[in-house]
């Protein structure tokens, strides 16, 4: 399984459903987000999975500063990116970790099959044969929104090669299905992601990320997200999002948190709303999930070694939102293990 090097950066994908408003002009990137600058050069990884030939996107940051011998894997979100993680690879290469950031299998820079069986085991096997291909046998994970559920269970799998986690707003802190939140089928998944566009991702993610709030900085996402979604593969990349969606619905985490025995750093922006489906359910189901300034503190109690740091004010994304606060927290939260 040889490891090739692509010198054509890209980008992309968290955690809800985006709804389809007015449509507004966005670039147009390939289906494995040609044309899309990334922040570091994109390596691709390929391998044989499921029977077929796929390429895993990644960038390898080494330590900037004396380094401190230890690896840190950053786990995108749905509706986000290896890319977006800009801001945390800089601050955690200057604090002396070597950085990978993969782009998860129907995301971003990497491949899009026309069939997978998408499921968190899944994923997290082909992250652990990427970290073998690059010699890490161990490594601290980083996980922000559907990147929290992958990062929860490869340490589940692997539990010996992973040093510490740390979940940046997490979704699946709750089980919305059995919360009463009506099932949607890939079907409709897809209908709906055929339908994406710039201005409905823009007032989603201003009302469910960002408290209401937006800066001129998230344009860069929204095209990202959305240029992938309507470029010249968007049926394809719909369809993988679709079967991804469904993924996140119907494999909970929730109910292992109690199992997790790595220290567990949870970094919770407590304004955030997000929650598969919301849209989706009826007005009473939807008064009572995606409350992440309860959520935070109630899995803070199911997992036996974690940690509790929350962002008053701050949504989804508060990496992304406030990065010098959010990083301050991260790197005194790694520096305890």
């Amino acid at each position: 399984m040889p490891l090739t090097r692509s010198f054509v950066l890209t980008g992309l994908l968290a955690a809800c459903a985006l709804p389809a408003l007015a449509a507004t002009q966005s670039p147009s990137y390939g289906p494995q987000l040609q044309g899309f600058q990334y922040p570091y050069p994109v390596e691709h990884f390929d391998f044989q999975s499921q029977g077929q030939s796929v390429q895993m996107g990644y960038m390898d940051v080494p330590a900037k500063s004396p380094a401190n011998g230890r690896n840190v894997v950053l786990m995108h979100g749905k509706n986000f990116c290896g890319a977006t993680w800009e801001a945390s690879i800089k601050a955690l290469s200057e604090a002396g970790y070597r950085v990978i950031a993969p782009d998860q299998i129907g995301f971003c820079t990497s491949s899009k099959p026309e069939h997978y069986q998408y499921s968190f085991q899944q994923l997290a096997i082909n992250t652990h044969q990427l970290l073998q291909k690059l010699g890490i046998s161990t490594a601290t994970l980083v996980g922000h929104s559907t990147g929290g559920m992958l990062a929860t269970r490869y340490a589940l799998l692997y539990p010996t090669q992973t040093e510490q986690l740390a979940l940046v707003n997490p979704i699946g802190l709750e089980d919305w299905k059995a919360l009463g939140v009506p099932y949607r089928s890939v079907d409709q998944w897809y209908e709906r992601e055929l339908k994406l566009n710039a201005d409905g991702v823009r007032e989603y993610e201003r009302k469910t990320y960002y408290d209401g709030r937006w800066k001129p900085e998230y344009e860069r996402w929204v095209d990202m997200l959305v240029g992938l979604n309507q470029g010249p593969g968007h049926k394809r990349v719909a369809w993988n999002s679709a079967l991804i969606y469904d993924m996140i619905f119907t494999q909970p985490v929730y109910y292992e948190f109690k199992d997790l025995q790595i220290p567990t750093l949870l970094l919770i922006g407590t304004s955030d709303i997000t929650a598969i489906g919301s849209d989706n359910a009826p007005p009473e189901v939807k008064a009572r999930i995606g409350r992440y300034n309860e959520l935070g503190k109630q899995v803070a109690k199911l997992i036996p070694h974690s940690t509790l740091v929350e962002f008053p004010g701050l949504g989804h994304a508060p990496q992304m939102e406030e990065p010098a606060r959010f990083h301050q927290a991260l790197l005194q939260g790694l520096k305890a293990l």
